[in-house]
């Protein structure tokens, strides 16, 4: 039996078709990683390069694993579960809402951060908030809830006395989130972790 956790509740809630081949086809997944080491390098995914490398045509990367939206969704996924398990660890010493707000901080600081994520967002920035932050996507879809679970274990099913549910306060933690890390994509301010900070403390009532 599955047991749900910060790394496996995101993908159990929304799943993708990509996700689930990954399970059973080994050469979905060596794409995958492949693209995946692509990205961490610094350099764009596509299809053709990955191909090539695999010493396969395109035709049977697109039949693997999708669109390259699709492979990028994952590969960004599967960067985002090690550095939510990081920040899950890293604040173990805390608990309730203090503990979320610093796990919600850390997460953003680790995304600010990285350079090969950052490198993603100016080489395509509407793509990446497209793939990011839209209702659509699987990953903001995984990311809340993610985020719900979390609010559900820190805070329980009533948060504040029940003068919000879980899903919406994780929806609106999301894109105090998304807002932040991604400020300079959205209104050219500076992504700060430090506003991060004090918008969750804020918004969790963290004195």
């Amino acid at each position: 039996m599955t047991t749900t956790s910060i790394a496996t509740v995101g993908l159990e809630a929304a799943p993708s078709r990509l996700s689930a081949r990954l399970a059973t086809r080994p050469e979905a997944q060596r794409v995958l990683d492949l693209a995946r080491d692509t990205f961490i390098e610094g350099y764009r995914i596509d299809m053709g390069p990955l191909a090539a490398q695999l010493g396969v045509d395109r035709t049977s990367v697109f039949r693997w694993v999708g669109n390259r939206d699709a492979l990028l969704s994952e590969v960004l996924w599967s960067l985002a579960v090690p550095t939510l398990v990081q920040a899950e660890r890293a604040t173990e010493h805390l608990t309730g809402a203090e503990r979320l707000a610093d796990l919600l901080t850390t997460f953003a600081h680790d995304l600010i951060v990285a350079d090969y994520f950052r490198a993603f967002l100016r080489r395509e920035p509407a793509r990446s908030l497209r793939l990011l932050t839209t209702a659509d996507s699987p990953i903001q879809q995984r990311f809340v809830a993610t985020v719900e679970w979390l609010v559900v274990r820190d805070l329980g099913e009533r948060p504040f006395g029940g003068t919000i549910t879980p899903e919406e306060l994780a929806y609106l933690l999301v894109r105090v989130s998304e807002s932040l890390t991604y400020a300079d994509l959205i209104t050219g301010d500076e992504p700060s972790p430090e506003r991060a900070r004090t918008a969750f403390r804020h918004l969790l009532r963290v004195d």
